[in-house]
C-alpha cells in the first residue's frame, strides 16, 4: 500500500506526469464535445421544430432560435472547460433551458403559460434584449480573464471558518429549525404539501393582519432552513478534507444531526422546487469540489431534469384535492407552464413601462436591499416586481417570475440592463477563477468560498428567475451567518485543521 502511494507521489510530481493527465482530459473532452454540441445546439431545438403547432414563423421565432442555439453553445463551452465554473455554468444553464429551450417550445406550439398583454412587437423585443443580457454576459466574463498577473497584486486574505464560531452557527442551525418545525406543526407537515404548509401559517397568524404581509413566515422559513443548510455544508467541507475532523465526535454528531434536519427542513416536498435545487448544487459541489466528472454530470443532468422532470414536481405544491396533473396534448406541454415564464414575463415588463409608468430609477432595488424594513416604517414600499406586474396584468395569481432581465429594464431601462449584465459575467467570472484556487489541492478545510460559492451558484436559479425581492430574505440570513463564523486570522488554531 505504501509502495502504491509513493509511486502516486512520485508520478504527480514528475513533471512528464503532467502532460499525459491533461492530455487524458483534452482526449475525453474531445470525445464529449461533438455528441454533446449536436444533442444541446441542434437535436434537441430540432425535435422542438418539428413538433406541429400553429406558432408562427416571424422574427421573434428566429430570434428565439438564436437564442437557443447561442445558449446552448455557452452551455456546452462550461461543460467541456478544463476550469469548473459552477456560477457560469449554472447561468448558461439557466440561459438554454427557461430562457430559450421552454419559450422556444411555446413559439412552436402557440401557447404560452402566462398571458402576454402586449403586441407581438414586445414579446419581439424581450427576446432580442434577453440575447443582449446574454452576449453582454460573455463579453464582462471575456473582459474578467485579462488581469494583471499574481506577482503584481498584492495577496489577499482567505476567508477561513473560525472554529470556535462554527459550533454557534450550529446551534443557530438546530434553535432556528426547531423553532421552524414547531410554529409549522411538526415534522409531518414538512412532508405533505407546501399548501398545507401555507395553511398552517396563515392559522397561525405568521403572515400578519389581514394575511397581506407575508415577512413573519419569510423569516420562521428562512431561519429554519439557511442556517441549517450553511452549516451542514461546512462540515461537510471539513470532513472531506480533514482526517482530524473525521475523527472528532462532537462534529461527527453535529454532522448527523444537521442531515437529520435538513432531510425535514430543506425537503423537495415543503419547499419550492428552485430552493430544493439550490439544495442539491451545493451538497454536490461542496462535497466533490474538484471532480470534473460530477461538474459535468450536474450540468447535462441538470438540463435533462429541468426539461422531464421539473415541471412534474409541481406535485408537492398542492395536496390530493388542489392537484391537478400535467394534460398533455403535446409532448411539449410541460414546458408550458409557469415554472417558464420567464420572457413572456420579460414582454409584460416592458408593456408595463411603456404603457406611461416609466422605470423606476432604482426604487426596484433599492426595496430588494433593503428586504427587512416593514411597510409600517418605509410608506409606498415598493412590491415585488412580479407582483406589481401582474396586479397591472389583472391576474388573480400574481406568483409570478420577473427575470433578472426584466428587472435590470424595469429599474434602469436598455443601458442599464447591458451594464448589469456586463457587470455580473466579469463578477461570475473573477469568483470562479477565485473559487478553482480556493479548492485546488492542498487548500485549507476551512476556507470559506469553497462553501460559499456552491451554495451562491445553486441559488443564482432563483435569482435569475425573479423576483429579487422574494429572494433576498435568504441572501440577508445567509450574509448574517457568513458573518458569523468568518475570519481571517491567519493562526491555524482558529481555524479548521
Amino acid at each position: 500500500m505504501a509502495l502504491d502511494v509513493s509511486r502516486e507521489a512520485r508520478a504527480t510530481q514528475d513533471p512528464r506526469a503532467a502532460p499525459r493527465v491533461v492530455l487524458s482530459r483534452a482526449v475525453l473532452s474531445r470525445a464529449l464535445a461533438v455528441p454533446l454540441v449536436i444533442s444541446v445546439v441542434v437535436l434537441l431545438p430540432g425535435y422542438v421544430l418539428t413538433q406541429p403547432g400553429p406558432g408562427l414563423r416571424d422574427t421573434g421565432f428566429w430570434l428565439q432560435l438564436a437564442l437557443t442555439c447561442y445558449a446552448g453553445g455557452r452551455l456546452c463551452a462550461m461543460v467541456l472547460s478544463r476550469r469548473r465554473r459552477l456560477v457560469q455554468g449554472a447561468f448558461w444553464l439557466f440561459g438554454y433551458v427557461a430562457m430559450g429551450v421552454a419559450p422556444l417550445a411555446q413559439e412552436v406550439i402557440g401557447q404560452v403559460p402566462t398571458p402576454v398583454v402586449g403586441t407581438r412587437s414586445d414579446t419581439v423585443l424581450a427576446i432580442s434584449l434577453t440575447l443582449v443580457g446574454c452576449v453582454a454576459y460573455d463579453v464582462g466574463a471575456l473582459a474578467a480573464r485579462f488581469q494583471p498577473p499574481d506577482r503584481l497584486r498584492r495577496p489577499r486574505p482567505q476567508a477561513q471558518v473560525a472554529r470556535q464560531r462554527l459550533w454557534l452557527l450550529i446551534l443557530l442551525a438546530y434553535a432556528g429549525s426547531a423553532l421552524c418545525i414547531v410554529e409549522l406543526g411538526g415534522p409531518a407537515v414538512f412532508f405533505t404539501s407546501r399548501q398545507d404548509i401555507s395553511e398552517t401559517v396563515q392559522a397561525s397568524g405568521l403572515t400578519g393582519a389581514g394575511g397581506d404581509s407575508h415577512v413573519g413566515s419569510a423569516f420562521i422559513r428562512g431561519f429554519g432552513t439557511v442556517p441549517a443548510l450553511l452549516a451542514l455544508l461546512i462540515l461537510i467541507r471539513w470532513m472531506t478534507t480533514s482526517r482530524r475532523a473525521r475523527r472528532n465526535l462532537p462534529a461527527l454528531v453535529a454532522l448527523g444531526g444537521l442531515v437529520v434536519i435538513n432531510v425535514i427542513v430543506n425537503n423537495p416536498v415543503s419547499n419550492p422546487r428552485y430552493w430544493f435545487l439550490t439544495v442539491v448544487f451545493s451538497i454536490l459541489f461542496t462535497a466533490f469540489p474538484r471532480s470534473p466528472a460530477v461538474y459535468r454530470t450536474a450540468l447535462v443532468g441538470g438540463v435533462v431534469a429541468a426539461l422531464l422532470l421539473f415541471p412534474f414536481l409541481d406535485r408537492f405544491r398542492y395536496d390530493s384535492g388542489g392537484y391537478h396533473p400535467v394534460q398533455s396534448t403535446s409532448v411539449l406541454d410541460p414546458l408550458t407552464i409557469k415554472d417558464y415564464d420567464q420572457v413572456g414575463m420579460f414582454a409584460n415588463t416592458l408593456t408595463y413601462v411603456e404603457s406611461g409608468t416609466g422605470h423606476t430609477h432604482g426604487r426596484q432595488l433599492a426595496a430588494d436591499v433593503f428586504f427587512f424594513v416593514p411597510r409600517s416604517v418605509w410608506h409606498g414600499k415598493p412590491l415585488d416586481s412580479g407582483v406589481l406586474v401582474g396586479r397591472w396584468m389583472g391576474m388573480t395569481n400574481t406568483n409570478l417570475s420577473s427575470p433578472l432581465w426584466a428587472e435590470l429594464w424595469l429599474d434602469f431601462g436598455p443601458l442599464g440592463m447591458t451594464g448589469g449584465f456586463l457587470l455580473l459575467g466579469y463578477a461570475c467570472s473573477r469568483i470562479d477563477i477565485r473559487y478553482a484556487r480556493r479548492t485546488s489541492e492542498g487548500s485549507r478545510p476551512g476556507t470559506l468560498a469553497a462553501v460559499v460559492v456552491p451554495m451562491a451558484a445553486g441559488y443564482s436559479f432563483i435569482l435569475l428567475r425573479g423576483p429579487l425581492l422574494q429572494a433576498a430574505g435568504r441572501i440577508g440570513i445567509a450574509l448574517l451567518c457568513l458573518a458569523l463564523v468568518a475570519t481571517f486570522t491567519r493562526n491555524p488554531r482558529r481555524t479548521l485543521r
